[in-house]
């Protein structure tokens, strides 16, 4: 447990140091900055939780944890993943995926800023992806809910598709 608490500290410092640095260099204003790291902070614990979980062996259950999206990243998986984010995603995710959408600020822990994680692995992999859209965040404690039921698979997959856009 202190070891996850000293990881969450050290990503926090990051956080802030960056945030600093930007700040220092005009492109963040004082009050974006405390919001930046509020928002950070505040989905952090979720996002490590599901982060550890996928690093461990056998992390991400099955048959997520060997998927790899079997769709080719076409003009037209894009656009119809692109439909199907704003119909399924943007309430809570936003319409630019900055986790700013009108459903996801009443939510505790906030929704995560994809337009970020798509570009940290092992976020971005396609295992992960598929198994966050597909299972939600229930175990995590998050508002996100599973689609499986919802979404057809080859649909979730173009989502992923279009998230890589962001």
């Amino acid at each position: 447990m202190i070891a996850k608490q000293k990881y969450i500290l050290v990503i926090a410092v990051i956080l802030l140091q960056l945030s600093t640095a930007l700040s220092a260099q005009g492109m963040m204003n004082k009050r974006e900055m405390m919001m930046r790291h509020k928002m950070d902070h505040s989905m952090m614990d979720h996002s490590m939780q599901r982060h550890h979980s996928s690093m461990r062996p056998g992390g991400i259950p099955a048959p997520y944890g060997i998927m790899i999206n079997p769709l080719p990243p076409s003009q037209e998986n894009i656009a119809r993943g692109a439909e199907l984010y704003q119909t399924f995603c943007s309430v809570c995710h936003g319409k630019q995926g900055k986790g700013d959408g009108p459903a996801g600020a009443a939510l505790k822990p906030r929704p995560a800023n994809l337009t970020r994680f798509i570009r940290m692995p092992p976020l971005s992999r396609d295992s992960y992806l598929i198994w966050t859209i597909s299972e939600g965040g229930a175990q995590f404690k998050t508002g996100m809910p599973p689609f499986k039921a919802t979404i057809k698979e080859e649909d979730r997959w173009r989502i992923i598709h279009f998230l890589r856009t962001l």
